[in-house]
This record gives C-alpha cells, structure tokens and sequence, in this order.
C-alpha cells in the first residue's frame, strides 16, 4: 500500500464514527424449507436480507419506523387475539426487547422485532424473522407458550423469554442474573403502562 492510499485510508477511518459498525445478515432457503442465516455467505445460495447497524452501547439497533410507537399496534392486535395473550403485554416486550425496530438484531444472533432466537423460528413458524407481521406471530405463540408452562406467572413468563426457561427452571423463580432481573421490571413497568393506555382509550 502506498503513501497515499495510506493516508487515505487512516482519513476514512476518522470520518467514521467509533461506536458505530455495520452488520450484514444473508441468508437462503434449502430445499427441505429450513432458513439458513449467517453474517458471512459460505455460497452463492446466500442472499443479503438487512444491512443493520450495530451500534456497541446498545443491545439491539435497526431503523425502526417514523412512528414505531403504534405504528405495529394492527398487528399486535391480530397476534394478542389469536394467541390470546394480553396486547398490553406483547407490546411491552417489543418496546423491551427491540424498541420496535423491525430489522433489529442482538450481539448473541436474536432478531426482529421480537427477538427471536434462530433456533426458534421453525418451532414458532417464522420463515422470515425481519418480517414484522410473522415475527410478532411468533413471539406471542412463544409467549402463549411460556404462559402455560409458568401457569401465568408473569415474572417467571418474562424471566424465561429473557433467560431461557430451563434457567427458570433450574432456580425455581426469577434467575439471579442482573439483567433478567431488570429485563422483568422493565418489561412490568411497560406492561402497567399499556394497560393504562388502553383503558383511558376505551373510555
């Protein structure tokens, strides 16, 4: 490399910002239907599906919407009645897990607006995990689902989504860990919230 493109290249990375990196997601389709997701395509199979932005202090990143807050409500709405899960809860979870950004994904792999392992998407139905409307479809299964192992116990249900439900589990309540224990009264105190909403709304 020469002098110049040296100096060039050490301008470039000035101009960017440090806490900020980009992260593109590819992924196919094999032909038994299972979708493959990697952040380096090992074949021409591999397609680009979201260019995200990572930002380090953040647990989640992605563009979001102009008006996220209520913008994804019709759909929360369908998911909650079909599922039959409270609206104000999946609502409280999207806004903890991924501040309604659809194209969101974490540090450990979980994406869309729900936060969906990769792991879990064929067990909830979710070809598409960007996909709004299917990735909120199958974090309110998954939340049916969890309700019904923790016998409604919203705390443990919460715990579980966050932790894992074997880790709730194995310490028969809440896990001792700093952020599952934030993660519930986070996602309680949003639920409260909504619920409140909702009620002003009806009247």
């Amino acid at each position: 490399m020469n002098t110049c493109a040296v100096f060039i290249f050490a301008l470039l990375l000035t101009l960017l910002p440090a806490a900020l990196l980009r992260a593109e997601i590819y992924s196919y389709t094999d032909a038994a239907g299972m979708v493959h997701f990697s952040n380096v395509p090992h074949s021409a199979h591999y397609w680009q599906r979201i260019r995200a932005k990572i930002n380090s202090q953040k647990k989640v990143s992605g563009s979001g919407s102009a008006n996220s807050v209520d913008h994804y409500d019709p759909l929360i709405r369908k998911a909650s009645k079909q599922n039959a899960v409270a609206f104000a809860l999946v609502k409280a979870v999207i806004k903890a897990e991924s501040n309604f950004k659809a194209d969101a994904v974490s540090p450990a792999g979980a994406m869309g607006i729900m936060q969906i392992m990769p792991i879990n998407l064929k067990p909830l139905n979710i070809n598409d995990p960007f996909n709004p409307a299917e990735n909120i479809m199958g974090g309110s299964l998954y939340l049916k689902q969890l309700l019904i192992q923790f016998e409604g116990n919203l705390p443990l249900v919460l715990a579980a989504y966050n932790a894992g439900p074997k880790a709730v589990e194995r310490n028969g309540s809440v896990p001792p860990y700093a952020e599952t224990q934030r993660y519930v009264k986070q996602v309680m105190a949003y639920y409260e919230g909504y619920q409140r909403e909702s009620l002003l709304a009806n009247k």
